[in-house]
C-alpha cells in the first residue's frame, strides 16, 4: 500500500526553495519504497490534501518572531475541517530561522498539540544566516519522515 508524505513548504527565496527540495530529495531516495511525495505551497494546500497524507513536513520561515503568515493561512483553513480525522498524524518541522526560531517553534507547537498531530522527531531550526549546511538536516528530515511511514513506525 502507498502512503503519502506531504511537504506544505513557505519557499519565497531561492534559499527556501533549496531547503524544500532537500527534503524532497531525502524523501524520494531510491531505497526508499510506497511513498508517494508532494511539496505545496502553503496556499496551494487545503483540507483535502491533508486529510489524503500519511505523514507532513511543516517547513516555514520565521517572519517577525513567528511563522510565516502563508503558514498561518493555511492552519487558518485547515485546522477545523482536518482536526477530529487526522489525529496522531506523523509531522515534521523545519523553520528558516534568521533569529532564534524560538517564537515559531512555540506557535507551531501550540497548534500542533491542538491538531494531536505527533511530531516524530525534534524540529529542525536552521538560524542565522544562510549556509548551504542546513540543505543536508532538510535532507535527513524528509528522508526520516518517509522511510519511517515506509516502514509502518508511524
Amino acid at each position: 500500500m502507498t502512503k503519502r508524505l506531504l511537504i506544505v513548504a513557505h519557499a519565497p527565496s531561492p534559499n527556501t526553495m533549496a531547503m524544500r527540495d532537500a527534503v524532497l530529495k531525502g524523501a524520494n531516495h531510491p531505497d526508499i519504497a510506497g511513498i508517494t511525495t508532494e511539496a505545496l505551497s502553503p496556499f496551494d494546500t487545503g483540507p483535502d490534501e491533508v486529510m489524503a497524507a500519511d505523514g507532513i513536513v511543516l517547513l516555514t520561515t520565521e517572519n517577525l518572531g513567528y511563522m510565516s503568515g502563508a503558514m498561518k493561512d493555511f492552519f487558518d483553513r485547515t485546522y477545523y475541517p482536518v482536526l477530529e480525522e487526522k489525529q496522531g498524524l506523523p509531522c515534521a518541522l523545519i523553520i528558516r530561522a534568521g533569529n532564534d526560531g524560538t517564537g515559531t517553534r512555540r506557535g507551531l507547537d501550540t497548534i500542533l498539540t491542538g491538531l494531536r498531530w505527533k511530531q516524530v522527531q525534534d524540529p529542525l531550526i536552521c538560524k542565522g544566516d544562510w549556509t548551504d549546511e542546513f540543505l543536508g538536516p532538510c535532507e535527513e528530515t524528509g528522508m526520516a519522515l518517509a522511510a519511517g511511514l515506509e516502514a509502518g513506525i508511524f
